[in-house]
């Protein structure tokens, strides 16, 4: 059975105990945040404050896909047995992230581009928004991690404005 779905024990009229397992959505708010650079902190902690205030668990981690790749990997791979339900991935230039997490998790990834280099974020916009099909990455405005914050709080069913 899925992670979201909960199961209830029932008793009916001869005390006869039944598990009946619901088809209502339970998730977990627990939410994966990673950063390319810890330079990326200020930027991704503005979407960690939001989603705190309506009661998520947020883990923030640095995880270069470029100097890192086996650890955004194992990151990425180990999210949903970790119990975590949405991953933000912010990072900025090539901005390989979060199309590197979203090849290795079925869970949502929204990208979060970083202004960083010449270009102020355009590059990272465009590396975040531009995957190949199936590999599914939402993206938000450059520097936007409390969008990023609201559009999982809106897959979690929360109150996101």
């Amino acid at each position: 059975m899925p992670a979201w779905y909960s199961s209830v024990g029932t008793s009916d009229d001869h005390g006869e105990t039944r598990l009946r397992v619901t088809a209502e959505k339970t998730p977990q708010n627990k939410i994966l945040m990673l950063m390319g650079s810890e330079s990326d902190r200020e930027i991704m902690e503005k979407g960690a404050q939001v989603l705190r205030g309506h009661g998520c668990d947020v883990t923030l981690k640095v995880s270069s896909a470029h100097r890192q790749p086996d650890r955004t990997a194992a990151f990425a791979k180990g999210a949903e047995e970790a119990g975590y339900s949405v991953v933000i991935c912010g990072a900025g230039l090539s901005a390989a992230l979060p199309g590197v997490v979203a090849a290795h998790t079925h869970l949502p990834v929204i990208g979060v581009p970083i202004s960083a280099g010449t270009l102020g974020g355009l590059d990272a916009l465009l590396a975040c928004a531009q995957m190949p099909p199936g590999v599914p990455v939402a993206t938000v405005g450059i520097d936007n991690a409390k969008n990023a914050a609201h559009i999982a709080l809106r897959i979690l069913g929360l109150s996101g404005g």
